[in-house]
């Protein structure tokens, strides 16, 4: 029988270790996101992050700008977070409106590599490529860190195994590749401009995807056995879909996570995580 990696559970064990960890200080960690537009599904992730926060007993913030917004003004206020002794995480929620796009790079390299709880700032992803382990004291982005922390925690041995990472996104698919290397497992990354993807995946024992579209992994492309790991999030009017067409895999998977309710929950607690870790240093 297929075993669902459920990371609601997961995420709310999570939720409890931080809460007793935070209940008798005087000074709270302290998460501030910046929302650029009125993006819905990214107002949808701030509130679910903002909702962490309170439930677990942080301090938040949260700065909603115009999609016209200047630069001068975005900036403006990531200088006041950076100087802020009650923030201890910043965030910006992407993706920026399509004329502010052109920023991104910017808006990493800006904000104050120590509450840098995202893992986009150069010198924290450095440091991620340096580590050898992923227990190291540092930043890990979000989603991979969330994936190696529900690996564990059903005690899916990876060290040895042959992972396939399906996406080099510098957000999901190449950390993920990284830290799944650090646990011991020899790493493929494929993407679109993959040959033979599907022979590719089909040899997978651990498989990530991640490249953002509909059901795009069916049953034909996963090894008998393997453990899938779906990144996608992708809404088709009131439903949402993974990358992976999870009735058809959950068949021959041995174990696999549902959308929603798999690496989504998972991403939030590896974000709160960081945050606490993000206060202890500061």
């Amino acid at each position: 029988m297929t075993k669902i990696l459920d990371g609601k559970t997961l995420r709310d064990l999570i939720i409890d270790e931080l809460q007793e960890k935070v209940k008798n200080l005087k000074v709270k960690p302290g998460l501030a996101v910046l929302l650029i537009g009125n993006d819905p599904a990214s107002e949808v992730y701030v509130k679910n992050k903002i909702l962490t926060c309170h439930k677990i007993g942080f301090y938040s913030e949260q700065i909603f700008l115009s999609a016209d917004t200047s630069k001068e003004e975005i900036f403006f206020h990531l200088k006041r977070l950076n100087k802020s002794k009650k923030i201890h995480g910043i965030l910006v929620q992407y993706p920026l409106p399509k004329k502010l796009s052109h920023l991104e790079s910017e808006i990493n390299r800006f904000i104050d590599p120590q509450k840098d709880v995202d893992c986009f700032h150069p010198i924290n992803v450095g440091k991620m490529f340096l580590s050898k382990d992923n227990n190291d004291k540092i930043f890990f982005p979000c989603t991979p860190k969330g994936i190696i922390r529900l690996l564990k925690h059903y005690q899916v041995d990876v060290t040895g195994k042959k992972a396939v990472v399906v996406g080099r996104s510098s957000l999901v698919g190449k950390p993920a590749a990284l830290m799944l290397c650090n646990e011991g497992a020899t790493v493929t990354i494929a993407h679109s401009k993959t040959k033979n993807l599907f022979e590719i995946t089909k040899e997978a024992d651990i498989l990530v995807v991640a490249i953002g579209k509909k059901q795009f992994i069916k049953k034909g492309g996963v090894k008998k056995g393997a453990v899938v790991i779906d990144v996608g999030i992708n809404q088709d009017g009131e439903k949402i879909f993974g990358d992976v067409d999870f009735e058809e895999i959950k068949t021959v998977a041995a174990a696999i996570t549902p959308v929603p309710g798999g690496i989504g929950p998972m991403t939030i607690a590896a974000l709160m995580e960081n945050l606490f870790l993000a206060f202890e240093r500061l």
